[in-house]
């Protein structure tokens, strides 16, 4: 069988775009305040 193209860990997902990720820098943080700011259902993922 061949390897499917796309496909990721749901751990890695966590860890670069998870809340607390974004909360761990500045720029995270400035992240989250604008998805709020826009009115996003989910600020993170």
């Amino acid at each position: 069988m061949t390897k499917r193209t796309l496909g990721g860990t749901n751990r890695k997902q966590k860890r670069t775009s998870g809340f607390r990720a974004r909360m761990r820098d500045h720029n995270g943080r400035k992240v989250l305040r604008a998805r709020r700011k826009k009115g996003r259902h989910r600020v993170a993922l």
